[in-house]
């Protein structure tokens, strides 16, 4: 199958780092081709802090998608999170030369050229800048002013700031593995692809997205993206709690929390009992079920009252931002047991698990379909969407430049040069080869 059939999705997180090769079927499903997934070294709190382990893990990620599916991998689109991500509202205008002109694509882009330059902290860039509502002339609420007559354009911004270096990092990786950065996508937002249904993002919804290091949020409302935040700490913090409260190995936490694990504490008898192997020779350690539901409550509680709070930050309270789809939970840490009730205890929300399957063709592997692969699919989704995307642009662009070749030669027998088909190119490809160059020059 040539390179031009499929896209790449590849998920960094601190718990895994997932591969997953797919394409669109004729019914615009997404077909999965290949996946691998590594356990991921090297990167805390969604952050990278060790350069070498987190290639490696990338590269044992990558070939086993590759063995998987048969295809090579070269460009992939990655998700990024941690807590240095941070959120800001924006409001620009441009005015036209010519109000006489209907406004097109390239005011929308000049518009949001203009938010890119806009100047942060020291260390900080620009990740993603996301037009909310328009205004045309002070028309406001206008969702797609494409093909309307207006003199000043103007929109309100939602303007997801990242850390330079961080963001580096993640580049520096995926060159290192022998791969190209296609573009790099917040991952709340990946998984909120995934995971919701237009409706939800039309009623207001907040996708909340429990991984191992972090916990994403993201809110719509209107159809349109709110509030995106990166709360830093996942289920990583919860094995970490029953590691120290029982005394126990990592690896035995984690299975504790997987098998037996439940976040309300009510539901286990005193006495239900776990026995868990000593170590080399150590007496066996026995847990009762009530105590491992405890410190799990504890610590999910802690997490759920951030997110929280978040939501309230976003104005949740005020009836016209009122978030009336509730919560979803998605990631691996939402398949702890009596999670979605405590959610729904503590924000008095209607709560349901999300799974990535709206997405996906019927025929794909169940295992996929799991909320642990929310932003992976995300991901994928966005690469193939950034694929149809150029290839629609390149063929506009094709078929106009080709009736003027045909024009002129009839009038004037000249011949107009065949370069001046171009691509366009979003904002974003223009800054991820920016990216590259950096990290070219760098070496």
């Amino acid at each position: 199958m040539e390179q031009g059939n499929y896209s790449v999705g590849l998920d960094i997180g601190t718990t895994k780092i997932v591969a997953i090769i797919g394409r669109e079927n004729e019914y615009g499903k997404i077909e999965i081709l290949g996946t691998g997934k590594s356990k991921s070294l090297g990167v805390h709190r969604g952050v990278v802090n060790n350069i070498t382990q987190t290639i490696s893990s990338i590269q044992q990620a990558v070939e086993q998608a590759e063995l998987n599916s048969g295809l090579k991998i070269g460009s992939v689109v990655v998700g990024i999170a941690g807590q240095h991500i941070r959120s800001l509202q924006h409001s620009d205008y441009i005015t036209r030369p010519n109000s006489e002109e209907v406004i097109n694509d390239d005011d929308l882009d000049k518009l949001v050229n203009q938010v890119y330059k806009l100047v942060m902290l020291p260390g900080e860039e620009i990740i993603h800048v996301l037009p909310q509502e328009y205004k045309v002339d002070g028309q406001s609420e206008i969702k797609h002013p494409k093909g309307m007559y207006g003199g000043r354009l103007e929109a309100n911004f939602h303007v997801v700031v990242g850390q330079v270096s961080s963001i580096k990092n993640i580049g520096r990786c995926i060159k290192s593995a022998g791969l190209d950065l296609g573009s790099i996508t917040l991952e709340p937002l990946a998984s909120a692809d995934a995971v919701l249904s237009q409706e939800e993002k039309e009623a207001g919804v907040a996708l909340i997205d429990i991984g191992g290091g972090t916990t994403d949020l993201a809110i719509f409302k209107d159809g349109i993206i709110r509030h995106t935040s990166v709360i830093p700490f996942g289920g990583n913090v919860i094995t970490e709690d029953i590691k120290e409260g029982c005394s126990i190995i990592e690896k035995q936490a984690e299975l504790l929390k997987i098998k037996f694990g439940s976040a309300w504490p009510g539901e286990n008898k005193d006495n239900e009992i776990v026995s868990i192997p000593g170590l080399r020779g150590r007496e066996p350690k026995e847990i009762t079920l009530k105590n491992l539901s405890k410190i799990i409550h504890a610590r999910v509680v802690e997490i759920v009252e951030q997110v929280y709070v978040e939501i309230k930050n976003y104005g949740h309270e005020e009836q016209k931002k009122k978030l009336i789809a509730g919560i979803v939970l998605t990631g691996g840490g939402s398949q702890l047991k009596h999670l979605k009730q405590l959610v729904e205890y503590i924000t008095g929300m209607d709560t349901r698990i999300g799974y990535p399957n709206e997405h996906l063709a019927g025929d794909s592997d169940e295992e996929i379909a799991s909320p642990l692969y929310a932003t992976a699919v995300g991901l994928l989704m966005k690469a193939l969407e950034t694929k149809k995307r150029t290839f629609v642009t390149e063929q506009g662009e094709i078929h106009v430049e080709e009736n003027v070749l045909v024009e002129d030669d009839h009038h004037m027998g000249g011949h107009t040069n065949v370069s001046t088909l171009k691509e366009r190119k979003s904002i974003f490809d223009k800054w991820s080869e920016k990216l590259k160059d950096f990290l070219d020059n760098a070496e």
